[in-house]
């Protein structure tokens, strides 16, 4: 049992480093604004990885597969605010001024429940999570693994996710890392408001992107 366990870490971990929309919010997050809004965020992250992975074991990729179209509105529904997110970061660069002597960070209408919840639904917005989660728990979790086995691999997971994550925003939280975001906010912003609008459109189109 405790090679499953261990096996499991590792493909997660593996897909974990594997940059993507969570990467992207939680470096940006820590790295503009209070390392409370940052841990805030990571515990969104993990929230919904927690949601994906316990629907996954809960057969939700069973339902999806039959049901087609739930499966392209939930791909849809996530990809729309993925490209809203990337849409409001090209906007927030766009405006910025390049030439300000002391470049600043808006921090309006920004608090640690708004970050958890961007977090969170930044998570969500991918469906294809629960294709991952279903696809590895049925590599590696067999008839012989008991329920409490199961969840245990569930929670397992998601702290692993928390503390990735927490790692990640722990090193962009650091002075020097605010010092480069601070001076290059603007691109930094406007590249992931790109990436994050490009992974809304790719969501979106589903096969026709391929």
């Amino acid at each position: 049992m405790e090679h499953i366990f261990l096996t499991l870490a590792v493909v997660q971990l593996v897909a974990l480093v594997t940059p993507g929309p969570d990467f992207f919010f939680v470096s940006q997050l820590a790295a503009s604004r209070s390392r409370r809004e940052a841990a805030a965020g990571v515990v969104g992250i993990a929230l919904g990885v927690a949601v994906w992975a316990a629907l996954a074991l809960l057969g939700l990729q069973l339902l999806l597969h039959r049901l087609a179209w739930l499966e392209r509105g939930i791909a849809i529904a996530g990809g729309a605010y993925l490209c809203w997110m990337g849409l409001q970061m090209l906007r927030a660069s766009w405006k910025a001024k390049p030439d300000a002597a002391v470049p600043t960070v808006d921090i309006r209408d920004s608090s640690p429940g708004r970050a958890l919840l961007r977090g969170l639904l930044t998570n969500l917005a991918n469906p294809k999570a629960a294709i991952y989660f279903a696809s590895i728990f049925s590599a590696f979790i067999g008839e012989g693994v008991t329920a409490g086995a199961r969840w245990g691999l569930w929670a397992m997971v998601t702290l692993e996710t928390a503390l990735w994550f927490g790692v990640v925003a722990a090193i962009f939280a650091l002075p020097a890392m605010r010092r480069g975001y601070v001076r290059a906010s603007r691109w930094i912003d406007g590249g992931a408001g790109a990436i994050f609008t490009l992974f809304g459109l790719h969501l979106i189109l589903g096969r026709r992107a391929v």
